[in-house]
């Protein structure tokens, strides 16, 4: 079982969570081939691994079916796979209504990272993709304001790739200081 379906939060109107099987089964009939695998995942979190230019065609049919209802983007994440060439951004999606939740991953190229947003299927998207394009460099196509969140707009690179090494300074200041443990 992907989250318990009692205890409390259950509510009057709460179902059975679906396991990643019965998610997987659903989104083949509703969306063929734009699925790629499912995975139990680590914990509590299934994993759907998805064709990257059908992410948002599946996200939304997670979101708009009655019997998946993913009415909650819980995270967004990030990762760089330098030796695959990729970088892979991680959806953790949530169904407050049935009580079940999983992972959905899309893959883009790191020459160019470019996946749609879901600002407009999920508005805590906004900040999340913001986030991911400042440390990663995907670009989340359509997003409303896409631009740096935790750098500086000046910053150049993205300090979450493998390959991004640190300037020395920026604006004249240092970046190298001292390890605290030294001290």
């Amino acid at each position: 079982m992907i989250a318990g379906s009692g205890g409390s939060g259950g509510g009057a109107g709460a179902s059975r969570a679906m396991d990643v099987q019965q998610i997987f089964e659903r989104l083949g009939q509703l969306c063929g081939g734009a699925l790629l695998d499912a995975a139990p995942g680590d914990g509590e979190w299934p994993r759907l691994n998805v064709v990257p230019t059908r992410v948002a065609e599946v996200a939304r049919v997670l979101r708009d079916d009655p019997a998946l209802g993913f009415d909650c983007l819980a995270n967004l994440t990030g990762v760089d796979l330098k030796s695959e060439d990729s970088i892979e951004v991680c959806y953790h999606l949530f169904s407050y209504r049935h009580r079940h939740q999983l992972m959905l991953a899309a893959r883009a190229s790191r020459g160019d990272p470019l996946l749609p947003t879901f600002t407009d299927l999920w508005p805590a998207a906004d900040w999340l993709e913001r986030e991911c394009f400042d440390l990663l460099g995907v670009r989340f196509i359509g997003h409303p304001d896409l631009r740096r969140l935790l750098m500086p707009e000046d910053w150049v690179g993205h300090p979450l790739r493998k390959d991004f090494i640190e300037p020395e300074e920026y604006h004249g200041i240092s970046t190298r200081r001292e390890s605290l443990l030294k001290l």
